[in-house]
This record gives structure tokens, sequence and C-alpha cells, in this order.
């Protein structure tokens, strides 16, 4: 049964609906271009009588109010409203009492609606003695109100929603098809007829000669206008076609309710897609085509929208214990009402919202009843459909029956490499309640090894920190759930937390297998502040113990990686023998995941010491094994890269537009985000400071990371750019702070050096300062190369060029027998400014 809840029918007072607000089309004009054209054409050559048919939100007021802003003249418009007993020609009276200044000389069968509109009596001829035939005084009513309408001409009479016009309305309205007024274009608007069914204005233009109404009819927006209205609301470029093949699959095409859905996220945020809220206006009318349905139809429609978009009518009648031809008949009164849409391959609902619509108003209990039916009716079919199981267990309310199904349907999704689908199910089990710890634990372990790559972290890391809490949770279980934990905040970003949260997991990690990988990710030195080289190479060395003693391919391919990782960090020739070891080998090519992660954090590593041409290669394969994978959580980090090089390499041209687009885009790898966020400072900076170097004679410099940036500049460069440019070192520097990031805090403290050296010396000497005081902490004297030269460059423009010479002599023991070409070209130019 549907009942109409109080909470949600618009005025309260139970089923019966208010009457629907009329629809109005979406605020950018999308499509319709043919319809357009044609009502421009026949419009532009009065007379005419034309009818816009169309489903509600399909945007019929949205075309004419387009149309009527591109013509000259004037126009006479009015709307109808769904009231009990309109008023007789209301809507004609309301439009032509609102063109008092217009109305000249009139024939005196006009004054037939001098007692009607009060407001036109200045204007208007004295009312004629009354007849006493009803049928003439009406027929002299008619050419009354065609009279006035003739003297308003040449003008474009439009009337809205004729579905709701009174009687007397229609009959003129059919009067004026075969009596047109010269000069006088007329323009309605209508719903389409429900299937059987007509409405008076419908029944009356069907009564003229066919010549006499041209009648227009609009369909849904196609999949390209959806992507330009989603491209207009949410303001993006180029919006994923996956968003697009979503809305038309939920929205139908119809452009209100696409555009409802998008306003939606515009204003609040968050996935459109995941939001199942209705509009108002599109209930309500969806209430007001219930309205006529039986309460046996009802029941039945509202079975049919717990069982989804398409309902199986087998499926139905087990469910309600009906026979088919009940069910059948059911649902045909339900698509008469306009209700559901025959698809070619069986009735269905037009779209989603219409089935939640009727979904809502099924009341709970019955609701979780129907889910239970249902559920135990597909228990019966082979293979067991595991999904739409757990989808009804958990609606019915049966958390034991939904929890069997969605551990089943995560498996079998884990099993295809659909990551992100298993974290879903494996997260709503989560809510349960009565849910057992050791099977919570056992979930939450998928879980979380599933939401790392699902790209699920953000739910799944509060689920992880409520069970770590937890003083009862066993050691075993501390330790799997602290390492996923880890990797998901670090992959989120918060550096310093995943770091330390994988450190506390490490003693709990019984199994050599899993605490080599737990060891190895500990050892990577680039994305943490507080911890030194020292300590990273300590952990790389428990790390290989455990993968020797665990005697596992994949743990000791792990370790093996980032130990490679980590030479190239300090320098070490020894890391390029074992890469190239590792690229050659079976392990690495059966994993092309790992395989490329690997090389794109090689690449990386390749850039921070200085080897351009290796980086370059390393990248290519990384991107092309990205490509094969189809791994999208890379695509970030190959993009990042990819722009660093270019960098690096001094190709300058349009790089700071790719970083933005980056960094507003990716969403996805926070990690990434930041490193990028801090190379697109950087740029800036490098490009003001060329700038202003430029303009006082300031020294040149010699890395290739900053060599043509003043290519990029003009003679409108100021201030203002480098005042964004420090704005944005500043942001990205609180943000590497605040979550421990180590490699952009450095990039970006010595990028604001750079920046501020003309100018600001002294500023520019503690941004450098605070950046070797970075990188002692990490012990890779390497990385404060720019820093370095900064300090070295501000003491020589001062006269003082002693003062930087122990940060010099620094730099140059801590790169000594290192394989670091970008530092030495650092440590070349600054022995120019400070001899030793």
């Amino acid at each position: 049964m549907i009942d109409g809840d109080d909470d949600k029918t618009r005025g309260g007072g139970g089923p019966t609906p208010v009457r629907p607000e009329r629809l109005r089309g979406p605020v950018e004009f999308v499509g319709r271009a043919a319809e357009l054209d044609q009502l421009r054409r026949l419009v532009e050559a009065p007379p005419c009588l034309i009818l816009l048919e169309g489903e509600p939100g399909i945007g019929k007021s949205r075309l004419v109010a387009e149309l009527l802003g591109g013509l000259p003249g004037h126009h006479v418009v009015g709307e109808c409203d769904d009231v009990p007993e309109p008023f007789p020609l209301g809507v004609l009276l309301d439009a032509i009492g609102g063109s008092a200044d217009r109305l000249g000389a009139v024939s005196p069968v006009a004054g037939a609606l001098a007692p009607l509109l009060p407001e036109l009596a200045d204007v208007l001829p004295a009312a004629p003695p009354p007849l006493t035939d009803p049928a003439a005084e009406r027929h002299r009513l008619l050419r009354a109100v065609a009279a006035v309408l003739a003297a308003l001409s040449p003008a474009t009479l439009l009337l809205e929603d004729l579905h709701w016009a009174d009687p007397a309305t229609c009959e003129f309205l059919g009067y004026l098809a075969t009596h047109p007024v010269d000069g006088l274009a007329v323009v309605l608007t209508a719903r389409t007829a429900a299937p059987g069914g007509g409405t008076p204005i419908h029944d009356a233009l069907a009564r003229t000669p066919p010549w006499s109404v041209t009648r227009v009819s609009l369909g849904p927006l196609d999949a390209g206008d959806v992507h330009r209205l989603a491209a207009r609301t949410l303001r993006l470029d180029d919006p994923p076609q996956q968003l697009t093949a979503t809305l038309l699959d939920r929205t139908a095409g119809i452009p209100f309710v696409v555009e409802e859905v998008l306003r939606t996220l515009a204003e609040r945020g968050g996935d459109p897609l995941a939001d199942d809220s209705v509009p108002f206006v599109l209930r309500d009318v969806l209430l007001w085509r219930l309205r006529p349905l039986d309460e046996g139809t009802r029941e039945v429609l509202g079975a049919a929208a717990v069982l989804g978009m398409a309902p199986d009518q087998r499926i139905l009648a087990s469910a309600l214990s009906l026979d088919r031809v009940t069910v059948g008949s059911a649902l045909t009164a339900a698509h008469r009402a306009g209700l559901l849409h025959d698809g070619g391959d069986g009735l269905r609902f037009r779209h989603d919202l219409a089935r939640q619509v009727v979904y809502d108003l099924v009341p709970r209990p019955n609701r979780e009843w129907l889910h239970l039916r249902v559920a135990r009716v597909l228990e019966q079919e082979l293979p067991r459909p595991v999904a739409q199981l757990a989808h009804h267990y958990r609606l019915a309310g049966s958390g034991a029956d939904f929890v069997r199904n969605a551990e089943a349907a995560a498996d079998l999704a884990t099993e295809r490499g659909d990551d992100a689908t298993a974290a879903s199910f494996l997260l709503q089990t989560m809510d349960v309640a009565e849910l057992p710890r050791p099977v919570r634990v056992r979930l939450a372990a998928k879980l979380g090894r599933s939401a790392i790559d699902g790209l699920s972290q953000a739910e799944a890391i509060p689920v992880l920190e409520r069970l770590l809490a937890d003083r009862r949770l066993p050691p075993g279980a501390r330790g799997e759930l602290g390492l996923v934990l880890g990797r998901m905040l670090r992959q989120q970003g918060e550096a310093l937390r995943g770091y330390t949260e994988i450190e506390r997991a490490v003693p709990y990690l019984r199994a050599p297998r899993r605490k080599a990988p737990a060891l190895a990710v500990l050892a990577a030195p680039d994305t943490v502040v507080g911890r030194h080289v020292d300590d990273h190479l300590a952990r790389c060395t428990e790390a290989e113990s455990a993968a020797t003693a665990s005697g596992d391919p994949a743990a000791h391919l792990a370790v093996r990686i980032a130990r490679a990782s980590l030479l190239l960090e300090l320098g070490d020739p020894a890391a390029w023998s074992i890469i190239t070891e590792l690229r050659a080998s079976a392990e690495l090519a059966d994993r092309p995941r790992e395989h490329a992660r690997a090389c794109l954090n090689w690449a990386q590593g390749a850039l921070h010491a200085g080897h351009p041409e290796q980086a370059e290669a390393l990248l290519a394969a990384g991107r092309a094994l990205v490509d094969e994978t189809g791994y999208e959580r890379l695509t970030a980090l190959v993009e990042a890269t990819e722009l660093s090089l270019s960098r690096a390499a001094g190709r300058f041209d349009g790089l700071a537009e790719r970083l933005t687009r980056l960094v507003t885009t990716a969403e996805r790898m926070p990690v990434t985000l930041l490193d990028a966020r801090a190379e697109l400072a950087t740029v800036l900076a490098l490009t003001a400071a060329a700038e202003r170097a430029g303009s006082t004679g300031g020294h040149d410099r010699p890395d290739s990371r900053t060599e043509g940036c003043a290519g990029l500049g003009d003679s409108g460069r100021g201030r203002d750019e480098v005042e964004s440019a420090e704005r944005a070192l500043r942001e990205v520097v609180a943000d590497a702070r605040r979550v421990g990031a180590v490699w952009p805090l450095v990039q970006a403290l010595s990028a604001l050096a750079r920046l501020t050296v003309v100018g600001r010396p002294d500023e520019a000497v503690r941004h450098a300062t605070e950046a070797l005081s970075v990188v002692r902490g990490k012990g890779i004297v390497a990385w404060a190369a720019d820093a370095v030269l900064v300090l070295a460059e501000a003491a020589a423009a001062a006269g003082e060029p002693a003062r930087a010479a122990a940060a010099v002599a620094e730099l140059e023991a801590g790169i000594a027998g290192r394989d670091t070409p970008l530092a030495r070209a650092a440590l070349r130019r600054c022995r120019d400014l400070v001899p030793a």
C-alpha cells in the first residue's frame, strides 16, 4: 500500500497531494535548436496556433522563454493554475488585464468583457445588454476575447499549462484555431496527454481541422545535451563521461530533473549520484498522477519500486502471492497514468527519481516486508544474485543475512578486480550494530585492503579508527588494521599520521610476509618529517630480514623496490643496478600495478637527484603500465610526475595551466596533489623571481629548473604575480607542516627563499635556513641544494660571502661521493659566490 507521509507531502494532510508547482526548465538553455528554429519560423508568420507538448520538466517553459526573448513586439502571457474549479476564461482574462496600456479602439462586442475586467473599464466599450440565450451569450463572450486580442495585435499570446485550463478557455482556443486573429501568434504549452486519456485542451483541439494547429513535441535531452548542461551548471570544461551516463540513466534526460540533481551538487557539494533526494516539484507531479489509481494498483506499484527500475513481473507475482495477470493489469494501469514507461523490453519507471517517489510513499514496515519477500524469492535463483540479496536484506533489516551476502558480493568483486565495489559492500557491513567483534575485524581487514585501491579511504578511515580504539582488539587484528589505516592516511595526504600508525602496527604484525611490506613503507624517506634517513635505512634492513624469513616473493619484491627508492634519494649509484635487475625480473613483470607504481616512484627519485633522462624513461614505462592496467589511482601521479619532469627540463610553456588543472581536478590523490601544489607554486615563484631578477640585474641561475622562466613573463608582470606566487607557497608550507610532508615542505620553503632573495634578503635567509634545518632532520643534504644556493646569493649580495660558508661546506660534505648532479650544479655556483 502507498500512503502519503505528512513530512514528505507538501502542505501535509495525508495522501492527497497539493497541486504541483509549475515546473521550470533549466536556467541554462541547452539543446532544442531544431524546435526553437521551428517555433520562430511559425511565430514570425502569424496568424498561427502552436501546441507545445511534453512531460513535466521536459523544458517547455524554458523553450518558450528563449523564444519570446528573441522576438520583437508585444507579448501577452498567462498561465493556468491547478485549482478544483478554475474561473471560466480566467487565464485569458489575466493575460488581457495586464495589457491595458496597449489597448486602443476595439469592436463594440468587446464590451461583453467589461463586467469581468473592471481594470479595463476606461478603455473597453460599454457592456451590451444581456442575451436570453446562454449559448449566444457564450459565443458573444468568445468573440469579445478575440476582439480584444485583435486590438492588441500584432502580438504573441503565450498561455502555459493548458492541461489545467477550464472548459471555456479550451472552447475559446478551439474557436481561435478556426477563426484566427490577424497578426496574432498563439503558443500554448501543455503536458502530453496520459496514455488512453486526454485533457480538455487536447479534446478541444482534436475537434479542429488538422491544418489549424501545429503540434510540437519535446523529448528528453540526449547525451551530448546532458553533458553540456552538466558542464555549465558545474562550471567544468569537460565533465566525466561517467557522470553524463549515470545522469542519463537516473533522470532519463528530463532537463528539470537533470538540472535539479546538478544544482544540488553545485550548491551542497558531494556526489550527485549518491544523493537520492527527490525535488519537491517533481514529487508533487508524480503524486498528482498517483491520485486516480486504486489501492490494489498502488500496492503492486509500490512493490515494483522496491524491486527496482525494471520490475520483473514473475518476481513481483511471487513476492505478493498474486497471479501474473493481476500484476500485469496493475502495471498497465500505472503505465496509463504516466507513472511507468514502455522501454521496449517491458514496463519500467521513467527515471530513478520517479521510482524513489513511489518507494518513499510505501510505509516503512511494508517496505521492509516487501524487501524480505523479494529476497526470499531471489534466494531460489541460481547462481545466487548476492549483490541483490545484500541490498534487499539490508533494507529488510535482516542484519545477519545482509552481512552474509554483502561479504560474498565483496569477495566476488575483489576476484574481478573491482576494489571500489568490494569496499562499498564492506563499508555497509560496518553499520550493522549486532556484528560480532571477530566478524567485524575480519570484514574491516578486507575493507582496508579494498579501500586502499578502491578509493574509499575517506569513508573507511573513521571505521578503522573506531576499531583500533577498542582495547579488547586482538594483537593480530590491531597490526592488520593499523597497517591499512596508516596506508590510507598516507594516501589521503596525512603523511606523519599515516607513518605513525604503521610504526605502531609493526610490532603487532606476527607474519613476516605482512611485516616486510609494512617496514618497506617506513623505509621511504621523502614523505615524512621527523624521521632521519638512518631510521629509514634501519627499517629497510629490518624489512629485508622479514622478507627473507617469509619466503614470500611478493614481500621480497616490495622490499627491493623500497631499497632502490631509498638509495636513489641518497644518491647511491647502486640504486640503478637494483632497478635494472627488478625491471628485467619476472616477479615485477607479473605484477603490472606494482611495476607501474615502482617506475613512477623511481622517476620521482631520479628527478630529486637530477637524472632527467632516466626519469623520462621510467615515467614512460610507468605511464604505459597505467594505461595497460587501467589503474585509475595512479593517473594523477603519472601526470604530476610528467609535469615535474617538464619543469626539470625547462619546458615551461603552458606548465602553470596544466598544473592548475591537475590540482583542481585530480581529487583522489591528496598526497600527489600536495606535491603538485608545491610544484605549481614553485613554477609561479620561479617565474616571478626570474622577472624580478631580470628587472634588477640579478644573478642568473644555472640549474634547468629555473632556466626559461623569464620567457614565461611579459612586461605586464609585476607585484601581483609575486604576491600570488608567495601566497601559494605559504599555503603549501602551512599544509605540509600540518600533515608532516617533508618533500613539498622543503620544495616550497626553498622556492619562497628564491622568490624573496631580491628585495627581502633577510626573509629569504630565514626561509632557506628553515629548509636547511628540515633537511638536516632528514639527513639527505642534497635536498637542501636550492636553499644553500639562496643563502650564498644573499651573502654575496650583502658583501659578506663568509656568512654562507658553513652552509656551503655542509652541502659539499653531504654530497661527497654521491650521485646527485643537481646538487653538484648548485654547489659549483655556490663556490663561485663563496670560495672555500
